[in-house]
């Protein structure tokens, strides 16, 4: 099996990319751009061309279902989820070409955490939104709305994030 970015999983002379969303326990945030990115690959049809999850920091959430406010944003914008939740693994770091936090925390946590030998890109999800503010706040303690907040601002970041990737690759 080809691991994402390798040259076993190069189709059509196009790379394979990679990316992984975390948040500290992959229930509200990760699950949520996740989901975001991949409706964007979807609706763009290159769902072919990326592979891409989420994962927690901690194990707190791990076998569970996202929370339900996050599922019903999803539902609300045609995303059907079928994530279950997990923890980051070493794997991951050497696997995943890009990997998001959400907060300062998750990308403190992350380096801190990062394995020899990993090339992963580690930086904010936020980082890439044209709005401004590199934090995608944590959704938990809100409401519905929390949650579509999370979601409109995981969208804009995912569509600049993949509009430089392309740009990227183009040159």
């Amino acid at each position: 099996m080809a691991t994402p970015g390798s040259k076993e999983s190069m189709g059509d002379s196009k790379r394979k990319h990679s990316v992984l969303f975390v948040c500290f326990g992959n229930y509200c945030r990760s699950p949520v751009a996740e989901g975001a990115f991949s409706k964007l690959l979807k609706d763009k049809g290159l769902s072919d061309q990326w592979n891409v999850d989420s994962a927690g920091l901690s194990d707190w959430h791990v076998g569970k279902l996202p929370d339900n406010r996050g599922r019903t944003v999803m539902k609300t914008h045609n995303i059907k989820t079928e994530h279950i939740g997990r923890q980051i693994t070493e794997e991951d770091y050497l696997n995943f070409e890009y990997i998001f936090g959400m907060d300062e925390s998750n990308l403190w946590m992350l380096e801190s955490d990062r394995p020899p030998g990993s090339k992963a890109v580690i930086q904010l999800l936020g980082s890439h939104d044209p709005q401004g503010g590199d934090v995608i706040e944590d959704c938990y303690y809100g409401d519905v709305s929390s949650f579509e907040e999370v979601y409109q601002k995981s969208m804009r970041s995912c569509k600049a994030f993949l509009q430089h990737v392309m740009d990227k690759d183009e040159t």
